[in-house]
């Protein structure tokens, strides 16, 4: 039942003194092939969530016709020390399409509320502060309907069905 959806490689860092939590995008790998040429134009999406709303969001350019995308690309959010406990992090790996919508390939997500080794990854940026943390990550499917993101999301859900023609 485990789609296999590919990987993501991504480092975290932060800086307390500053307010700074960096992500570096590094690259993924097996992404899965969501075009009809047997490849994906993938972008990589962050947003910055805290109680699950989205505050901010970032990407990283389109990397045409591979599976196999190399980024190595910054983003960079400003948190306070004192609200780096109640935000997480959305990344999802996403497919560009000319025509009609862009499409999720996977999703990981980071941060306090985060299951097994995205908790574990913020848990190691948060006890090495300044020192840019790498890890892969498995995606996993993307569940618009409030299966896995409790609901809150504010409107944004049904844009992973068909637009009307």
């Amino acid at each position: 039942d485990n789609v296999d959806l590919g990987e993501l490689m991504f480092s975290l860092c932060y800086l307390p003194t500053a307010g700074r939590l960096t992500i570096t995008i590094i690259k993924a790998r097996n992404l899965k092939a969501m075009d009809i040429t047997g490849a994906s134009d993938p972008y990589v999406k962050v947003s910055l969530m805290c109680d699950g709303r989205r505050l901010k969001k970032r990407k990283t350019s389109t990397k045409r016709n591979t599976l196999n995308p190399v980024y190595n690309e910054a983003i960079v959010f400003d948190v306070p020390p004192e609200n780096i406990d109640q935000i997480s992090l959305l990344i999802a790996v996403m497919d560009y399409d000319r025509v009609g919508h862009n499409e999720v390939i996977g999703v990981c997500r980071v941060g306090n509320e985060a299951e097994s080794l995205g908790r574990d990854h913020w848990n190691e940026m948060l006890t090495y502060p300044r020192k840019p943390i790498a890890h892969w990550h498995p995606l996993i499917e993307w569940v618009g309907q409030g299966a896995t993101v409790s609901g809150s999301q504010g409107g944004s859900t049904n844009s992973l069905k068909t637009p009307p023609p």
